[in-house]
């Protein structure tokens, strides 16, 4: 899962920071933060897993597969924030907006917890307002543009949003088939999280 979803399926401000830091932090860091954050980290954590272990995923990772090999599991979770931003079950989306919005600023408002390398990249996630734009075509093409610029062995011309666009129907239910379950575990996890409070 990407950005979106990871924010999306977060219960506290505190796991907001915490699924975003999750990415950017050594493991012995987490430790570092406030409970509510660290609860972040192990969302985090326990959605990559899930996601890595569900058959949808094995199946939608075989839209990139032939072109970018043992990579197609970084753009599936970027395929997967433009379902996200348009299932409509789970907000409208003037309530995207909103959520894209409030993640912003709940990041900002924790900033003395945030390394310098995720506060630049908070400014141009802000700017462009990736979270909310990641359910227009233009969005995730720049998305995945940005995962070949920074994929050591992959040439950057490599038509991975052209397989995206070529398989967009197979991925939306290879999404349909995922999420609810991924949903369902969050709601389990957090629950566990919240009972050790």
């Amino acid at each position: 899962m990407n950005y979106l979803a990871h924010s999306f399926l977060s219960f506290t401000d505190g796991q907001i920071v915490g699924q975003f830091l999750e990415d950017f932090i050594r493991n012995r860091e987490r430790f570092s933060f406030p409970k509510d954050i660290q609860d972040g980290i192990t969302m985090h954590r326990a959605i990559d897993t899930f996601t890595d272990s569900h058959p949808a995923i094995h199946e939608a990772k075989k839209a990139f597969a032939p072109l970018v090999r043992l990579y197609a599991g970084a753009f599936v979770d970027v395929a997967m924030d433009y379902f996200v931003a348009n299932d409509l079950s789970l907000h409208s989306q003037t309530e995207w907006k909103a959520h894209s919005l409030k993640v912003y600023r709940v990041l900002n408002d924790n900033m003395k917890w945030l390394p310098e390398n995720f506060k630049r990249m908070l400014i141009k996630m802000e700017q462009d307002d990736w979270l909310y734009n990641y359910r227009e075509d233009w969005g995730i093409k720049f998305s995945i543009q940005n995962v070949l610029n920074k994929a050591k062995y992959l040439d950057k011309d490599i038509p991975v949003f052209e397989a995206f666009l070529n398989n967009k129907d197979h991925l939306q239910q290879c999404y349909d088939d995922f999420f609810p379950d991924l949903l369902a575990h969050t709601k389990g996890i957090n629950n566990l999280l919240q009972m050790e409070n």
